[in-house]
């Protein structure tokens, strides 16, 4: 009982705080650490003991996959330079540099000392994503950010470990190890767990090869992320890795091997799960405050010394990111090229944002009883976690505000689905042209569907205001909503009225749940779009490439795309360069020529060739003109 009630606490506070997050227009994480810290020190809150097993194995996996799974395999590969220097170089480099601090100040060994770097180390995942998806950071960063906090608590794992056995904490650990053999175990750690995790991917689309049923589909994505941590760990290969490749591979694959039942039905749980879970987590840590700082009062290390190095750690942990940051970015950017040219200021909101989280407590709670100094670096451990998602947390949107650093124009994604959007349809009346198994009538009433769909994606584009009307879509889409609560006022009374068999409600109801559910998530979409596309400042005073670049130029090509000309390809829609004049495909097209252009040559600005569209984009701002 106490156990279920202890739960039921736990998930009413998460609700709680993250309602009270919204209302105040603040990040759930913060707000729900707050509630910890205070709600430890409440005489009838009990203590909360975090074994570092449940956080390990039953907390962590899933949230690598939920995360995982939503992020791009695509972007993942793009940017898999900036993620490695910074989930292994960056944790490395701030393992080492906390180390030697820690050794310096403290009575422990080096290798405990550099054990706690490894700790403190890697930034969170759900706090990076949750913060940087919530303020509106430009997509890339965001997409540097998802990729770096899921691999790098591998590399912190691994490190933690090692640092352990070269101490001779563990049972049967010999102290001292070997260059050479760290190398190889963070490679056997690496390799073991792509391979593990891509076995289990290949167990999963065979199984869902045979099986299309969502709920069933549902249970067995459930299992997933635990089929892919515990063989990988039992092998001494990388869980954490194992977790994320199998996330990343099955994500990517989905459109591909389940159906669109089950990946809505995948989708809607999963979010559930992680929402419960990952804010959970930071009510979790700050109710671990009062028992932490109560177990160091009695150190013979004093309380003096004991705060200096928890203030001195998380000083060195907040300097240590931009000083890696910056001089590496500017390395594969400017010397090397490497990386397409990007803006300091992206690279300054970059590495400022490095908040701690579940995984810097349980690495924490790792290290044996037998460490010397153990609560006090455990301590440790938790003031750099809560004061780097204070300090950062708190004061990264105002930093990236004041950079000018902001989420991509939300009317270039619009621009973009309805392109999409039309290279589908186009191809998809093709192909009906080419049936000859449907009569007249059904032929029109999926041509006219198929249009009427791409109109709604090209009238998101179209300015609103109170001086213009809605258009046909926003008219259908309104009248539709309210008849459909019509119908289901009279379904809900022949019910009540006990005229109609259950099961047959139960059918006509979901109908309409369904149909309901998609135009009020359209309805949304367009709201939200809508407050973008009202005049704003960013409107009126546009970045300064755009300013700087003309509206238009002499295409270097006349007849398309050059590349795809001379690669045989084709094009969805054509992008002109307005610095040099250059004609290349746009990121629909197969080979996104228009990208690949500003990749090598760094030309920011590019306009639509296409008949009748005379936007401009700029790739460094990310915003459209």
């Amino acid at each position: 009982m106490e156990i279920a009630l202890g739960l039921l606490g736990i998930a009413a506070a998460v609700l709680g705080g993250a309602a009270l997050a919204r209302w105040l227009d603040l990040p759930a994480p913060l707000v729900l650490i707050l509630l910890g810290m205070l709600g430890s020190y409440l005489p009838f809150v009990p203590e909360v003991v975090l074994d570092p097993d449940l956080v390990l194995l039953g907390i962590l996996p899933p949230l690598l996959y939920a995360a995982a799974i939503q992020t791009s395999l695509v972007d993942f590969r793009a940017n898999r330079g900036v993620i490695v220097s910074l989930s292994v170089g960056l944790v490395l480099c701030t393992a080492l540099g906390v180390g030697l601090f820690v050794w310096w100040v403290l009575p422990v060994p080096f290798a405990v000392a550099f054990a706690l770097g490894a700790v403190v180390a890697p930034p969170d995942a759900v706090a990076a994503t949750a913060i940087g998806r919530r303020i509106g950071l430009p997509r890339r960063i965001v997409s540097i950010l998802e990729g770096e906090s899921l691999v790098n608590d591998a590399t912190a794992l691994v490190a933690v470990r090692t640092a352990v056995a070269a101490a001779g904490l563990t049972a049967g650990a010999a102290p001292g190890v070997t260059l050479a053999g760290v190398a190889g175990d963070f490679l056997r750690a690496s390799v073991g767990g792509v391979v593990v995790g891509l076995l289990v991917t290949l167990v999963v689309e065979g199984i869902r090869r045979h099986a299309s049923e969502p709920t069933f589909d549902t249970a067995v994505s459930f299992l997933v992320p635990f089929a892919a941590y515990l063989p990988a760990e039992l092998v001494h290969a990388s869980g954490v890795i194992a977790v994320v490749t199998a996330g990343l591979v099955l994500g990517h694959h989905s459109p591909r091997h389940q159906a669109g039942a089950s990946r809505l039905s995948e989708r809607i749980n999963w979010a559930s799960i992680q929402f419960l879970l990952e804010n959970a987590v930071f009510l979790l840590i700050g109710l671990q405050v009062y028992y932490v700082l109560s177990r160091v009062e009695s150190s013979a290390l004093g309380l003096d010394r004991i705060a200096g190095v928890a203030l001195g750690t998380l000083v060195l942990v907040l300097v240590l990111r931009p000083v890696w940051v910056f001089p590496t970015r500017w390395l594969t950017t400017t010397v090397l090229r490497r990386e397409p040219p990007a803006p300091w200021t992206h690279t300054a909101v970059l590495s400022w944002a490095g908040m701690r989280g579940v995984v810097t407590l349980a690495a924490a709670l790792l290290l044996p009883p037998a460490t010397p100094h153990r609560d006090v670096l455990v301590l440790v451990a938790v003031a750099v976690t809560i004061g780097t998602l204070l300090v950062q947390g708190t004061t990264l949107p105002l930093f990236a505000r004041a950079l000018g650093v902001r989420a991509p124009d939300p009317r270039e994604d619009a621009l973009q689905a309805a392109t999409v959007m039309q290279a589908a349809t186009k191809v998809a009346m093709e192909a009906l042209e080419e049936r000859t198994d449907l009569d007249v009538a059904t032929r029109e009433l999926l041509r006219s569907r198929s249009e009427d769909r791409l109109n709604q994606m090209w009238e998101r584009l179209g300015r609103r205001g109170a001086d213009v009307g809605d258009t046909p879509s926003d008219r259908y889409r309104r009248a539709r909503l309210e008849l459909i609560d019509i119908e289901r006022r009279e379904v809900l009374r022949l019910r009540d009225a006990g005229r109609v068999d259950q099961e047959v409600l139960r059918v006509v109801l979901t109908a309409l749940d369904l149909e309901e559910t998609m135009l009020a998530r359209v309805e949304d979409q367009v709201d939200r779009l809508r407050e973008d596309l009202l005049p704003t400042e960013q409107v009126q005073a546009p970045c300064w490439h755009l300013q700087q670049a003309p509206t238009c130029i002499e295409p270097g090509t006349a007849d398309g795309c050059a590349e795809c000309l001379r690669e045989g390809t084709t094009w969805v829609h054509l992008r002109l360069c307005l610095a040099c004049g250059h004609v290349g495909c746009c990121n629909s097209s197969e080979r996104r020529h228009a990208a690949g252009h500003y990749r090598q040559t760094g030309h920011p600005v590019m306009r639509s060739l296409e008949p009748g569209e005379a936007w401009r984009w700029c790739y460094v701002d990310e915003v459209l003109a």
